[in-house]
């Protein structure tokens, strides 16, 4: 499986980009598909997941009601739209995925499998 993100770049607060991961070798609906970030000088975090072939979803905190993570399995591409950025949302973004994960352990990045290369969100003030 291969996985490829992009979307990024410099965006001003406020602003809605939507990042894409496409996602090659296998189809994006079988896996628990997950975004994660990481800004300059901090350890990479859990953004969102998308359960494999189901509808749960899950936050964190600081994004919820702002993000939103999707899969559309014609274009095999998951999505991570993002609403209403600020300053510090800036960072690289990941996709990732995952075979099976536990339910409650989605937003843990030790368990996913495959990982993209990550674009970079700056969101200026």
């Amino acid at each position: 499986v291969q996985l490829q993100a992009s979307g990024g770049g410099l965006v001003q607060a406020g602003d809605s980009p939507r990042l894409s991961c496409v996602v090659s070798g296998r189809t994006a609906s079988g896996y628990v598909m997950g975004w994660f970030r990481q800004a300059p000088g901090k350890e990479r975090e859990f953004v969102a997941a998308k359960s494999a072939w189901g509808g749960t979803t899950i936050y964190r905190d600081s994004v919820r009601g702002r993000f939103t993570i999707s899969k559309d399995k014609d274009k095999n591409t998951v999505y991570l739209q993002m609403n209403n950025l600020k300053p510090e949302d800036t960072g690289v973004y990941y996709c990732a995925a995952a075979n099976w994960i536990v339910e409650g352990l989605w937003d843990l990045a030790r368990e996913y499998n495959y990982w993209g290369q990550g674009t970079l969100v700056t969101v200026s003030s």
